[in-house]
């Protein structure tokens, strides 16, 4: 610890580098200080590796971005400590309370709550843009009907940006989209089409994936209804005419909807930034989005706290189960949050959805043990010393699970109104007047110094099981071909067996 002597505080970070001591003042700005300052700390390469780049300036080094910026943005604002989630400046629970999702994805996008009438326009645009060539369902029908309904979605959003060429930056030019920037009115329409093209369409391929899983024919988009009544219209209509669903279920999917559209610079959305800063087309870019979704670290958690909760099985056995998480044997789903060190704010606002939509349904069977569970978790000082409470993802699968939705199908549910959010961070991005430049995060490489090749027969096999490829099983079939015999194109023989 370096002292320094008293003086008029100043926006700045004094440091002293003893391998040199030079004194550097670095400013701080949003309490803040920029990484590329530090690359003017410099010395000579003493003891150090030539790969540690000495010379070349000092590298912050961050596994994880557990604590960098990355971006300066209006949209979201989170305060993990005291449990605070606004969109906009509004807060989370306000929005879930008096929005609608779609007036929400208008404010999440384009910064400010809608008029009656820029309302009406969105939403009639938005729904106008809810119907998908037909050349894509022959897509969803190429896949196995057991297949990841999130495989099928990802590879839908990639898919419809082939059918429109017009928006695609490689094949337009690389300004197609950056020269929205200025103000350009052309550059603007092109990529407010998109932008409603993809949330129009995000339900209408989510259902697709729902209904090949199911062996059902798709349906069309149907006019008049809200959103999220579409959606279900899309999902369950059979036959019949006038299909209405239940109204608590609709309004519970559409308050989810606001609750899941945007969660600041998570995994999927820096995923959506990394790709879009190469300057692809948004569909891609939503695409990406998706797979980074899909894991079970991100959007699929909800998903397996289910399975967590399923695998308990009762509240008697919630002790048993925490004392196995306790002695680091078992991984609790549903509680914590990289971000919230109190209650998250989502988890809140969803707990009175859970109690309007088991209304309807009927109580969910996991509903006891989920209510042990937390209540253990309250009580636990293993839990209160790592601030572990129940978030988003452990509420929103007891409502899914009583809608009756498929398990595999949450991260779906999560990813049609999460386009809100990665689209709202792609325009900001596209938008920024000073460019965009393409991410490019740095490393510290710790392999092998430079050395020479070595010859085939003077190498040394690897010492552990992570040095070449373990062995891999294959089918029975493989058996077979191996005590076959053939020849190749060059026409030497291969197997066991004689010709």
């Amino acid at each position: 610890m370096v002292t320094v002597s008293k003086q008029t505080p100043r926006q700045s970070l004094t440091v002293v580098d003893n391998r040199t001591n030079k004194v550097y003042e670095i400013p701080i700005k949003q309490n803040s200080v920029l990484a590329t300052d530090f690359k003017k700390i410099k010395a000579q390469k003493g003891d150090d590796r030539e790969e540690d780049e000495t010379e070349q300036g000092l590298r912050v080094y961050d596994p994880a971005y557990m604590n960098t910026a990355v971006v300066q943005s209006k949209i979201t604002y989170i305060n993990g400590q005291d449990g605070v989630l606004r969109y906009r400046g509004y807060p989370i629970e306000q929005l879930v309370k008096k929005s609608n999702f779609l007036e929400t994805a208008f404010l999440l996008i384009y910064g400010e709550l809608p008029t009656k009438s820029q309302f009406n326009n969105w939403q009639n645009e938005v729904m106008h843009h809810t119907f998908v060539h037909s050349d894509i369902e022959g897509m969803f029908k190429s896949f196995r009907y057991d297949s990841h309904p999130m495989s099928m979605l990802a590879s839908a959003f990639a898919t419809l940006g082939a059918f429109a060429p017009e928006a695609n930056p490689s094949l337009k030019g690389q300004k197609l989209y950056t020269n929205a920037a200025s103000g350009n009115p052309e550059a603007l329409q092109i990529l407010d089409r998109q932008i409603l093209r993809i949330i129009g369409k995000a339900p209408t391929l989510a259902a697709a994936s729902y209904r090949m899983r199911q062996g059902r024919p798709f349906n069309r988009p149907a006019h008049g209804l809200s959103y999220t009544g579409n959606f279900l219209y899309l999902l369950d209509h059979l036959s019949g005419h006038e299909y209405q669903p239940h109204p608590v279920l609709e309004q519970a999917l559409d308050a989810l909807f606001i609750i899941h559209a945007d969660h600041e610079v998570n995994c999927s959305t820096a995923t959506v930034l990394q790709v879009g800063s190469s300057l692809v087309d948004p569909y891609s870019v939503v695409s990406a989005g998706c797979a980074a979704l899909y894991g079970p670290s991100h959007g699929g958690a909800s998903e397996s706290a289910i399975r967590m909760l399923m695998e308990i099985g009762s509240p008697e056995k919630v002790p048993g189960f925490m004392a196995q998480v306790e002695r680091r044997e078992r991984v609790l789903v549903g509680f914590g949050h990289r971000v919230y060190k109190n209650v998250d704010p989502r988890s809140t606002a969803i707990r009175a959805l859970a109690e309007r939509v088991f209304a309807v349904t009927g109580r969910n069977r996991l509903l006891d043990t989920a209510t042990a569970l937390a209540a253990y978790a309250r009580k636990s000082e293993f839990m209160r010393a790592r601030n572990l409470y129940p978030n988003v993802d452990f509420y929103s699968g007891l409502i899914y699970q009583a809608m009756g939705f498929p398990l595999d199908f949450y991260p779906v549910l999560f990813a049609v109104p999460r386009c809100v959010g990665w689209l709202a961070h792609w325009r900001q991005m596209m938008l920024n007047p000073a460019g965009v430049k393409i991410w490019r995060p740095r490393q510290l490489y710790v392999g092998e110094s430079a050395r020479d090749y070595v010859d085939p027969e003077e190498r040394k096999a690897g010492e552990t099981v992570f040095d070449a490829p373990v062995p891999v099983q294959h089918g029975d079939d493989s058996k077979r071909n191996e005590l076959a015999s053939y020849k190749d194109e060059r026409g030497q023989t291969w197997g066991r067996a004689k010709l």
